[in-house]
C-alpha cells in the first residue's frame, strides 16, 4: 500500500467474528479511546484521534476519519483481522483478476521479464522466491504488476523492498544487447529466446531458495519452451504458466524487480552514448533511432537496441 493511498482513506468497511470484536473493543478502552452513543444496531462505537469505529450487530464494522488509512493498515489488518484488504478490495471481491486466496498459497517462485517491448535496452528476467511471512510483508507494501506502476522512482523504491523482503531469495538475468541479438540470430525466436531467460533465472534462484518446489510465469508460449530450456537441477521444478500471471504476488514481484534493472540499464546505456533512449515504441523511439545512426553510424545501433524490431529497418533505410 502506497502512502498516498494510505493518507487519503477516510473509510473502511468490513465484516468481523464476535471473537476479534471483543478484542477490538477491549484494547481500545484500554488505549485511550472513547466510548461513544451508538446507533440503532450497532454494538458499541469508539473514537479518537477523529477516528470513529461503529461496531453493528450484524459483524460489519466502519472506520471514518483522518487517519483511518493508517490505523487500519499498520493495527488494524495486521494486528486484528488478520489479513490485507485496503487497496485489494477488487481482488478479494472478485471483481478483478483472481489472485491465490491465502487458503490457497504455496510458497513458490514467480518469473517475468521487463524490456521485450521495449526498442532500446536489455531484456531483463527476474524471478523471486514468496513465502507466506514474504507474501503478507509484499501485499502491504503495494506490491503489484510493474505495468500499473508507471512512475520509475516508485519502481526503484519498491524493488529495494521486496529484495529486503526476500532476503536475497531473488535471482535477475540482463541479456545485454551484443547477446541478445546474437542469440536471437542464433535461436531466430523471440518466445525461445525468453525460455531461455527464464529457465537461466529460475536455475539462479534454486540456488538461492533450495526449498522452491515449483514456479509461475506468464504464458508466453509452448510450455515446454521452459521446462526444455531447464537445466538438469531446474528439472526437478514444477513449471507452471498461465495469462496475467501478473496478479500472482510473486510475478508481480518479479515484475518490480525487471523493470527496476531494465530502468537502469537502459539510462546507463543513454548516458554512456550522451543520449536519452526513450522507453517502449513508437514515433519517439523511430526518431531516436534515427538521429543515433545518423550521428554515430549504424554499428553504435546494435550496441543499444535489439535489432530485430521494425525500428532498426527503418532507422537504417532498409526496406520492409
Amino acid at each position: 500500500m502506497d502512502e498516498k493511498t494510505i493518507e487519503k482513506t477516510s473509510s473502511y468497511v468490513c465484516m468481523v467474528d464476535d471473537r476479534k470484536l471483543a478484542v477490538l473493543e477491549k484494547y481500545l478502552m484500554e488505549h485511550g479511546w472513547k466510548s461513544e452513543p451508538f446507533p440503532p444496531h450497532a454494538r458499541w462505537k469508539a473514537m479518537k484521534d477523529k477516528i470513529n469505529i461503529v461496531a453493528y450487530n450484524s459483524g460489519k464494522m466502519t472506520v471514518q476519519g483522518r487517519g483511518t488509512g493508517e490505523f487500519v493498515t499498520f493495527f488494524l489488518e495486521p494486528e486484528i483481522l488478520k489479513e490485507v484488504r485496503l487497496g485489494y478490495e477488487e481482488i478479494l471481491d472478485g471483481t478483478a483478476d483472481k489472485v491465490e486466496r491465502e487458503d490457497d498459497f504455496t510458497p513458490h517462485a514467480g518469473v517475468d521479464e521487463s524490456g521485450k517491448g521495449d526498442f532500446f535496452g536489455p531484456l531483463v528476467i527476474s524471478a523471486v522466491y514468496v513465502d507466506a511471512e514474504s507474501r503478507v510483508k509484499l501485499l502491504k507494501i503495494g506490491v503489484k504488476d510493474s505495468k500499473k506502476i508507471k512512475n520509475d522512482r516508485k519502481i526503484a523504491l519498491l524493488a529495494v523492498q521486496i529484495r529486503k523482503i526476500v532476503a536475497g531469495k531473488f535471482a535477475t538475468v540482463s541479456i545485454g544487447l551484443d547477446s541478445y541479438n546474437r542469440l536471437y540470430d542464433k535461436i531466430g525466436n523471440l518466445n525461445r529466446l525468453l525460455a531461455w531467460g527464464h529457465a537461466r533465472a529460475i536455475e539462479n534462484i534454486l540456488e538461492r531458495a533450495p526449498e522452491c518446489t515449483w514456479a509461475l510465469s506468464d504464458k508466453f508460449g509452448n510450455e515446454s519452451l521452459i521446462k526444455n530450456a531447464l537445466m538438469e537441477k531446474g528439472r526437478k521444478i514444477r513449471m507452471c504458466q498461465r495469462t496475467k500471471a501478473e496478479s500472482d504476488i510473486a510475478v508481480a514481484a518479479a515484475s518490480i524487480l525487471a523493470r527496476d534493472e531494465f530502468v537502469r540499464k537502459i539510462h546507463d546505456l543513454g548516458k554512456e552514448l550522451g543520449v536519452l533512449l526513450p522507453k517502449g515504441a513508437g514515433t519517439i523511439v523511430d526518431e531516436a533511432a534515427k538521429r543515433i545512426v545518423e550521428k554515430f553510424g549504424q554499428e553504435k545501433l546494435s550496441t543499444v537496441a535489439k535489432m530485430h524490431f521494425k525500428t532498426a529497418s527503418k532507422a537504417l533505410g532498409l526496406s520492409l
